[in-house]
């Protein structure tokens, strides 16, 4: 059985501290971005962060502000995707009707073939019949997507680099705020002296210590 439904708010996610809001920068956000998204991204990863200090403020802004990178590059690279389906079409289009062709008439062969394609963009009917009359060739939509990447190999590859290197450098990020806060968290210890965890241990060791400063 279900438990309860609880119609509480999620909580917030942590405010920057005044003192610590020079170091948030303005986000660049390129046309047809969405501010509001942008902020609800940078909110949840400070929620599941919760900076304490500001080194550690910095490090999530980055955290932040990557994440955001990776997403732009992942739409960037579909709208890229469907970009170069346009050229595939061509293509495809040209194995069909341009090959073959009188010398004459290829020039002909290949404008009707470029706007073709650009109905089979822009108009949906028009797509419907291309691709269509591309099956019966034997082309159906996996071959096109194969020609999709063939085309669009060189760039498609320069996404998956940045993408890469966003993803490591977030990475990176966040294993220097866990680094940090485990540092933190190790007790007080005297150099040259094992690091003693438990306070029975640490005592132990201060009395050890003590006896051996009362007999000197």
């Amino acid at each position: 059985m279900n438990g309860p439904f609880s119609n509480a708010p999620p909580p917030a996610a942590p405010a920057i501290p005044v003192e610590f809001q020079a170091l948030c920068p303005a986000p660049q956000l390129l046309p047809g971005e969405s501010i509001d998204h942008y902020r609800a991204l940078q909110a949840a990863i400070f929620q599941d962060i919760a900076p304490q200090s500001a080194i550690e403020w910095l490090l999530a802004i980055d955290v932040a502000e990557l994440s955001w990178e990776l997403q732009r590059y992942r739409i960037l690279r579909h709208k890229l995707l469907e970009s170069y389906r346009q050229k595939a079409i061509e293509m495809t289009l040209r194995r069909i009707d341009v090959a073959g062709i009188a010398p004459s008439f290829k020039e002909d062969g290949e404008r009707y073939t470029i706007q073709n394609a650009l109905d089979w963009r822009l108009d949906p009917i028009a797509a419907d019949e291309i691709e269509a009359r591309l099956a019966s060739y034997g082309f159906d939509q996996h071959a096109v997507s194969l020609e999709v990447y063939v085309q669009a190999r060189e760039i498609f590859a320069l996404f998956e680099t940045l993408m890469n290197a966003a993803q490591l450098r977030r990475l990176f990020l966040l294993k220097e705020i866990n680094n940090r806060r485990r540092m933190q968290d190790l007790p007080n210890f005297i150099p040259g002296q094992p690091r003693i965890r438990s306070r029975a241990g640490q005592i132990s060791l201060l009395r050890s210590q003590a006896g051996e400063a009362s007999r000197s």
